[in-house]
């Protein structure tokens, strides 16, 4: 579904992801490992237009490096950012409906189908954004993305700064999003969630992909967990 191969891209003059390569199936979840720096969230940014890219990205098929964010959108490819971003004067009801490509036409993800996937955002349908707490924000950013109907999301540390029973809801979250049929490209820095979701994982470091391989693989490969891990 998603193929990126010789991937580069460049802050200023500073070369951050050197030739990075790597694919997502349809339905599967991928996580993309590494300390902080190793350039995951930059390929991302790069994958989704917001950083210019050099090399080649396919999505279904179709070449969309060097389109603009809201065309690759378009095409079915969804972005939780680690910041992300929602609109904290408008209410949940009203972020999750922003999230919509065409309101006339839903798609898979309707908002009473999301309401039945995270019952705190109905219970909290009509609070503003802003007086969510961190958790409540990350999967009103999560459902606000699925509200527009992807086909395969890009996940942003989404357990970053949550308490152990919300890291582990926001797992079980995406093991379900993934069971109905959309693909998960996760970039997270708890490597037990990761592990336990994951189909296949990447390593990066120093932008490159240094490891690829199947949960159990990187278990059993203590040097690239020493080296590219581990602090």
């Amino acid at each position: 579904m998603l193929e990126v191969e010789d991937l580069h891209a460049y802050y200023g003059k500073s070369h951050i992801l050197q030739g990075v390569t790597f694919h997502v199936g349809a339905g599967e979840i991928v996580s993309l490992l590494g300390r902080n720096g190793a350039g995951r969230s930059t390929t991302v940014k790069t994958l989704m237009g917001e950083v210019a890219p050099v090399g080649t990205v396919r999505f279904k098929g179709e070449r969309i490096d060097g389109l603009k964010p809201h065309q690759i959108a378009r095409r079915g490819l969804g972005y939780v950012p680690e910041s992300r971003d929602i609109f904290p004067a408008l209410t949940v009801r009203e972020n999750l409906l922003l999230g919509a490509k065409d309101p006339r036409k839903p798609g898979r993800w309707t908002l009473e189908r999301l309401y039945e996937f995270f019952p705190i955002l109905r219970a909290r349908a009509d609070a503003p954004g802003g007086v969510l707490s961190g958790g409540e924000q990350q999967l009103l950013s999560i459902a606000r993305t699925l509200m527009g109907d992807p086909d395969l999301v890009m996940v942003d540390e989404p357990t970053e700064g949550l308490a152990p029973q919300l890291a582990e809801l926001v797992r079980d979250l995406l093991q379900r999003i993934a069971e109905h049929g959309v693909a998960i490209l996760l970039i997270e820095q708890k490597l037990t969630i990761a592990m336990a979701i994951s189909s296949r994982i990447y390593v990066m470091g120093q932008g490159r992909v240094v490891f690829e391989g199947t949960p159990q693989q990187l278990r059993e490969n203590a040097d690239v967990r020493r080296e590219w891990l581990e602090v």
